[in-house]
């Protein structure tokens, strides 16, 4: 071994405090000094020293010796090196005594262990005291010895599975199945990092814990002072209940001002482990070890409320106590869950001058991480204000910020609108898409043909998403009763009148996507599924940044009715419940129906935007036949639409219709589109709705339509 000034058995590490790695090698070097008076201590008693077969076999006058020493169960003298050497304050292995709550024997024991892990010599040398040249670590019954202690001491109580060293996870006890004198003893590698001045979060954390530093602009608001104020009394368990704030960054915040390394659990991932109590242990020692404290949530990933989720989060709570730990979740905590209980903290909306900042930084960030170039400060007012309707939390504001930035490399260009609608769209989970067929919107206002009245009811809808935020969260207009900040809007109109189109304009305005609710996944015969299937979609679509469309609303938002028998009253309770839950919905969705009369009264006063769409006018209907046949489609000089818009009084899904049936009529003539065309496909779209031909309405054309219609 060496001296605090001689060549050291490792290299010490460039980066390394010194300090710490000399008072670690003081501690060793009196270990060696013991192993040396237990080597020479074994020598003197052993005669056949020299054997180089020792430790492989036992001899019959081995065997007799064990059998007739008088002294086996006498105390074991100290060895005479004197007492261990104090570590000085504020050294790591004082520091990790202080906060594991380790006594001097403790230490002593830990430094016995870690020996081999520091130098090889003492490999061979425990191999040579364990009496087995293939045991060459230590085992219990040695360490106790190199400490003085007899076999039967209290000193073996150290290494119960609740003394500091086990629990706390310095020490691993290993092949149990030995008798417990003969159990071999491993420091983990992350003790003996540390101890040499390595930072680094344990490596069997990795995939479910990531360790966070100071951020460039880090927040000092009174929000996170207070938070951080009471991660630093008691138990320091906190619970931030989410309210449309951030409560992840907030946690992460408060952990930095505190002086803390924020660790941040992936509580998924944690949940997905077989065993999990080995990953809670290895948490618990690292937040220790580093002086860090624990972020765990969503709550809602993990599901506390099941049994076995429940027993995990107390025993992570238990696990990591005295070290702060800040959970987060939109559920209130159960008093169940833990023996201890929380400060709860409720986490509220940041206004849309803190979501700006959070974007203006993620995205300065992640531009410099992958060298695109910073837009102008026009440009980046046009993002951020892009970025108004968008509900995401600073982790996904960070991701969809690096996305949007690699997009812009892609194209050699700055970061604009589109890269970063894409990247947020990116972001949302597909949970909802297996319930809901997604559709990325691929129309804009230009493409409507809609009363004014009826358009202003749509700005109004998008307007109320950009603007939620401020009016909802910081001019608190919401109102009680455990309301929602969702946005529900009512498209009634007749078949075919743009209501689908529309919701599909709003998303695309909004930068969002559009889900359309498949009946088929929600409708139930059995009772009460109906209502569980709408759940689920409810719970995902809260999440997601998108519109939720209910096609055909009045099948599941009907009227409820007098009860006569069972039926109704089940049906009645699915009304009630969906009453219910539009209210403490924080999305937005969208209800459409061609039949309003239809729908329960009740949810009027639930409606926040209700659009008419009427048939259109002649005008409108001649904008329609223009549109939906487009550019690119050939036409004949005396294509007469006018006549189409002012005689067939027609839905601009019916157009739409026609229009495609036309097109196909013409591809197989090799001709340019005409009237004839035009009219056989009205004609078949009549036929379709089940409407009376008159010759009042079709004029001459109908009996030249009528002929290349029949032999279509």
């Amino acid at each position: 071994m060496t001296t605090a000034q001689g060549t050291r058995v490792l290299g010490e590490p460039v980066d390394a405090p010194t300090a710490d790695i000399d008072d670690l090698w003081e501690q060793l070097i009196h270990v060696e000094r013991r192993v040396r008076s237990a080597v020479a201590v074994r020598r003197a008693a052993d005669p056949h020293p020299d054997d180089p077969y020792r430790g492989q076999y036992l001899t019959p006058e081995a065997a007799e010796r064990i059998v007739e020493s008088r002294d086996a169960f006498a105390p074991v003298p100290a060895y005479g090196s004197g007492p261990s050497p104090q570590s000085p304050p504020g050294s790591r292995i004082r520091r990790l005594a202080e906060d594991f709550g380790l006594v001097p024997l403790d230490v002593d024991l830990l430094l016995v262990a870690m020996a081999p892990d520091i130098d090889h010599r003492f490999e061979r040398l425990y191999g040579y005291l364990n009496d087995d040249l293939t045991r060459r670590r230590p085992t219990i019954g040695l360490a106790l010895d190199l400490c003085g202690l007899p076999a039967a001491s209290t000193g073996r109580f150290r290494f119960s599975p609740s003394a500091p060293l086990v629990a706390g996870g310095l020490l691993e006890v290993l092949e149990t199945e030995r008798p417990l004198l003969s159990r071999v003893l491993r420091v983990p590698d992350r003790i003996t990092a540390h101890l040499l001045g390595d930072d680094e979060i344990d490596g069997r954390l990795r995939g479910l814990v990531r360790a966070v530093g100071p951020g460039a602009e880090p927040d000092t608001g009174p929000e996170v002072a207070r938070v951080a104020a009471a991660l630093g009394t008691g138990s320091g368990l906190v619970h931030l209940l989410d309210r449309g704030g951030d409560p992840g960054r907030l946690a992460v915040e408060a952990l930095l001002a505190a002086g803390r390394r924020p660790l941040v659990v992936d509580i998924a991932a944690l949940a997905a482990l077989p065993e999990p109590a080995e990953a809670v242990r290895t948490l618990a020692a690292e937040a220790r070890l580093s002086g860090g404290g624990v972020v765990l949530g969503p709550l809602e990933a993990l599901a506390p409320e099941r049994p076995e989720r429940a027993r995990l989060l107390g025993g992570l709570c238990a696990a990591v106590a005295g070290a702060p730990l800040a959970a987060y979740g939109k559920k209130n905590w159960d008093p169940l869950w833990t023996g201890e209980s929380p400060v709860p903290i409720q986490v509220l909306s940041p206004g849309p001058g803190g979501v700006a900042r959070t974007w203006r930084r993620a995205l300065a960030e992640a531009a410099a991480a992958v060298g695109v170039s910073a837009g102008s400060p026009s440009a980046d007012e046009e993002l951020i204000e892009a970025t108004a309707s968008y509900r995401l939390d600073s982790e996904q504001v960070r991701k969809a910020s690096v996305v949007a930035s690699r997009l812009a490399v892609l194209a050699e260009r700055s970061v604009d609108v589109h890269d970063l609608r894409t990247a947020v769209r990116a972001q949302n989970g597909a949970g909802l898409e297996r319930l809901a067929r997604r559709i990325e919107p691929a129309v804009g206002w230009d493409d409507l043909v809609l009363p004014a009245a009826t358009r202003r009811e749509l700005s109004e809808l998008a307007l109320r998403a950009r603007h939620r935020e401020q009016v909802l969260g910081q001019w608190r207009m919401r109102p009680g009763g455990g309301r929602g900040r969702g946005i529900i809007a009512l498209f009634a109109g007749e078949s075919g009148t743009g209501k689908t189109m529309s919701a599909e304009v709003v998303a695309s305005e909004l930068g969002m996507e559009l889900y359309v609710v498949d009946l088929s996944t929600v409708v139930d015969k059995y009772i009460g599924e109906t209502e569980k299937n709408l759940e689920r979609i409810f719970v995902e679509a809260s999440d997601v940044n998108g519109i939720l469309l209910f096609d055909e609303a009045d099948a599941i938002f009907g009227k409820r009715s007098q009860v006569k028998d069972a039926h109704d009253r089940h049906a009645n309770v699915e009304s009630a419940y969906l009453l219910q839950r539009m209210e403490s919905f924080d999305g937005i969705a969208v209800l459409t129906t061609n039949l309003r009369g239809n729908l329960d009264e009740a949810f009027t006063r639930r409606l926040d935007v209700i659009a008419e769409f009427p048939m259109p006018d002649a005008q409108q209907r001649l904008a329609l036949w223009d549109r939906c046949l487009g550019a690119a489609v050939p036409r004949e000089a005396g294509l007469d639409l006018e006549f189409c818009a002012r005689r067939f009084e027609l839905a601009g899904g019916s157009i739409r219709a026609c229009a495609v049936t036309a097109a196909y009529l013409a591809a197989e003539s090799g001709r340019p589109l005409g009237m004839e065309q035009i009219v056989s496909a009205v004609l078949q779209e009549y036929r379709k709705l089940g409407r009376l031909v008159r010759e009042s309405e079709f004029g001459s054309w109908l009996d030249r339509a009528q002929g290349p219609r029949d032999s279509f």
